[in-house]
């Protein structure tokens, strides 16, 4: 049995919608302006990270924080599954395996996520990023980890597993074979006969 391991944002939903909404309400609460549609379309770093762009240095933690507040009530309805992300999850539990959701994202806003869009998920892990991510994929038992940006395939490759990359996020096919990626698809519509070439090579 395999555990597979996936990234939340631009990998299994289109956070898009819901996370400029929620700096559009973090703009109206604090004054500060934040240009929601460039923050949105560089997803994959930690909050704080992107905050840092808006904030002086001294009110990061705060926005994070309320940012995190609003997000329940914000983020979440307005926020879409990518193309093929349910039977990408459902074709790993059909083959015997399990679905582990590696995250930069609070793991409990990314399990807000997943209940409203009913993604079959076994474990989240969460508030992670990068080499950090490693940490949770070998905890878990992750034997390949799916996810759309250059930070996703240097998690893999830290924790010795597969790294299969899909362009459905900032980074391209050329960052994401770069960055060590075994595999790059175009979307999770194409995951499910690729796992089954992996699994057939005996991978699994």
């Amino acid at each position: 049995m395999i555990s597979v391991g996936f990234d939340l944002d631009m990998t299994l939903i289109d956070s898009r919608p819901g996370i400029a909404a929620n700096y559009r309400e973090l703009t109206a609460r604090t004054g500060v302006p934040v240009d929601a549609d460039l923050a949105v379309s560089r997803l994959g770093p930690p909050l704080r990270t992107e905050l840092a762009h808006w904030f002086p240095p001294e009110a990061v933690e705060d926005a994070v924080t309320l940012f995190r507040a609003l997000y329940p009530d914000h983020a979440v309805a307005p926020s879409l599954p990518m193309p093929g992300a349910l039977d990408a999850l459902r074709a790993v539990h059909s083959r015997g395996g399990r679905v582990v959701v590696v995250t930069s994202k609070l793991g409990r806003l990314a399990r807000l996520h997943a209940e409203h869009l009913g993604l079959p998920v076994d474990e989240i892990a969460g508030d992670l990023f990068a080499e950090g991510k490693a940490t949770a994929i070998l905890e878990h038992g992750v034997g390949l980890y799916v996810g759309d940006h250059t930070a996703d395939m240097i998690a893999a490759r830290t924790a010795g597993v597969p790294g299969v990359g899909v362009t459905t996020g900032p980074c391209s096919a050329a960052e994401l074979s770069e960055a060590g990626a075994t595999a790059v698809l175009t979307d999770l519509a194409e995951f499910p006969g690729w796992l089954d070439q992996y699994l057939g090579r005996g991978a699994g």
